[in-house]
């Protein structure tokens, strides 16, 4: 019997079928996101802010995303009185993640705070936005002229009370002397300015704040100017060099119906967590909060303003290993 010879082409159509398959796994590999390893799971618990702060809301919406992206992992949300408080709640244990300004950050390391050598950062965020709210019949118009005036300041642990005693002191004023302090946060100071019972309150956050725009809707209020602040608040030293003049746009609040933008401060955002955070888990939730910018934007004009590019800007912590591994993992 004769021997069984191949036909030609065969070997060829096979060759060039494996070399097509391996092609198309590459470019898959290529386009597909750099996920790697397996989905994070357990359970973390995220400080963010009082109810109707921006805190508050960025991360039930942050949270949201997270439940798409890492289905496997449970995240719970705990309220706090700021930003100092945030600190406080992640080094103690209490949390895992947590937001806090840059200026909060740095004071709490530079006080020698317990855990403070351990923060490391995730990701710069969005910026807060000092804001000085008075009635709008009001007659102050500068910061020196809450001199005598019941004043909300924040509440104690604050990032609000932190700016407001600063700018007080860039102002020529003393927070204990020259005004009376009323020290509670944005879920009260709204209902008090309309009761009367103060006459101004700072707030800082980002644009637009709920508490503000629903006061808005209820009392004629506006935004007093902070921006003749700017050179004595830097002539103070080191612990202002986290502030910056800033703008916001006359359409921040459109219930206040404003016609000029307003000269103000501002400081970055950060997302915390600790050293010993699992690296996988960090870069995972690093992933997350890059991404879900748009979606998280739509609902808070500040959230567009995360960006790859100044996200790393972290100072004054350094990059938590798994934040850091997300950041060199991006195709350029």
């Amino acid at each position: 019997m004769a021997p069984r010879l191949p036909r030609p082409g065969r070997r060829r159509t096979v060759r060039t079928g494996a070399v097509a398959a391996a092609v198309l796994a590459l470019l898959m590999w290529w386009l597909l996101p750099p996920d790697a390893g397996p989905s994070p799971s357990g359970r973390i618990t995220v400080a963010t802010g009082v109810p109707t702060g921006v805190y508050a809301k960025y991360g039930a919406l942050l949270k949201e995303d997270l439940g798409q992206d890492l289905p496997a992992l449970e995240v719970e949300l705990r309220r706090s009185q700021g930003s100092l408080d945030n600190l406080r709640q992640l080094t103690s244990g209490s949390v895992d993640f947590t937001i806090a300004t840059a200026d909060a950050v740095a004071t709490y390391r530079e006080n020698r705070q317990p855990g403070a050598e351990r923060l490391r950062a995730c990701a710069r965020l969005y910026d807060d936005y000092m804001q000085l709210v008075v009635r709008k019949d009001s007659p102050v118009e500068s910061t020196r002229d809450l001199k005598g005036l019941r004043v909300g300041v924040g509440a104690n642990g604050s990032g609000v009370q932190l700016i407001t005693k600063r700018l007080l002191k860039a102002a020529g004023l003393d927070l204990t002397t020259d005004i009376t302090p009323v020290r509670v946060g944005i879920d009260r100071m709204p209902g008090l300015l309309e009761k009367g019972e103060i006459d101004a309150f700072f707030w800082s956050g980002g644009l637009p704040t709920t508490a503000v725009q629903s006061l808005g809707r209820r009392l004629p209020i506006r935004l007093v100017q902070l921006g003749d602040l700017i050179g004595d608040l830097h002539a103070m030293g080191a612990e202002t060099r986290f502030y910056r003049a800033a703008m916001m746009p006359a359409d921040a609040y459109p219930e206040l119906r404003a016609t000029q933008v307003v000269k103000t401060v501002a400081v970055a955002n950060l997302l915390v967590t600790l050293d010993d955070t699992d690296a996988d888990l960090t870069e995972s939730i690093t992933r997350t909060v890059i991404r879900s910018r748009d979606r998280i934007g739509v609902k808070i004009h500040a959230a567009q303003k995360v960006d790859l590019r100044t996200a790393v800007f972290t100072n004054p912590l350094p990059l938590h290993d798994g934040a850091r591994r997300y950041y060199v993992s991006i195709k350029p």
